[in-house]
């Protein structure tokens, strides 16, 4: 569960319960690596992996399935499907 509370000046609180207490080990540990608080950490984490995502860029299978998908669509590819599989001297 988690409480965003945005009543705090210009910054928004958020309260995450129900953590593995081994999660909350880690970012501890994470922290004291970086020399910075848990809280910072956490603040961190959270930018760093926020920031990363990027809503308007299709996923790729989104990609695959939509009309962008189509990289060369002028191009014909001729895959023989009945083909069997090279055999290889293995020694045994």
């Amino acid at each position: 569960m988690a409480i965003i509370d945005s009543n705090v000046g210009n910054m928004a609180q958020l309260l995450v319960r129900k953590l593995d207490e081994s999660l909350v080990r880690k970012l501890k540990r994470r922290a004291r690596a970086h020399g910075v608080s848990a809280e910072e950490e956490h603040r961190r984490i959270l930018a760093d992996a926020l920031a990363r995502e990027d809503p308007a860029r299709p996923s790729l299978g989104e990609f695959l399935l939509s009309s962008a998908g189509v990289a060369a669509p002028d191009v014909e590819l001729e895959i023989p499907r009945n083909r069997l599989p090279e055999r290889r001297n293995t020694g045994f």
